[in-house]
């Protein structure tokens, strides 16, 4: 799903579809797999992806499909995606890099994750 990418970055290419919801989220399955694979993560810790120019962390949701990231409608609006679903580059910060930004608040984890 993901690939090497840079120093800071995996690079994936995921459905980017409209999610009416707060937080964004990916399929519950996929979204452990890639904590485990690459975060070294049994646990559901938030993965942060960039789409565009935003940081966010995603969390993992049962409702979600396969191979797709559900973002919210804010988040959307702030990106080039038109007409979702759109197949898009998607970047995954690694582990180090996920936790410098969620540290420095340039992201916010939504409360419940």
């Amino acid at each position: 799903m993901f690939e090497q990418f840079s120093r800071g970055y995996y690079l994936g290419r995921l459905y980017v579809e409209r999610f009416d919801s707060d937080v964004p989220a990916m399929c519950r399955a996929q979204h452990r797999q890639v904590n485990e694979q690459l975060y070294d993560e049994a646990a559901d810790r938030p993965l942060v992806m960039k789409l565009g120019t935003r940081h966010f962390p995603v969390r993992g949701e049962s409702g979600v499909p396969a191979d797709t990231l559900a973002v919210p409608d804010a988040i959307i609006e702030s990106t080039d995606v038109r007409n979702p679903p759109a197949l898009r580059e998607v970047f995954l910060a690694k582990a180090d890099r996920a936790e410098q930004l969620l540290r420095f608040e340039q992201v916010s984890e939504p409360a419940g994750i």
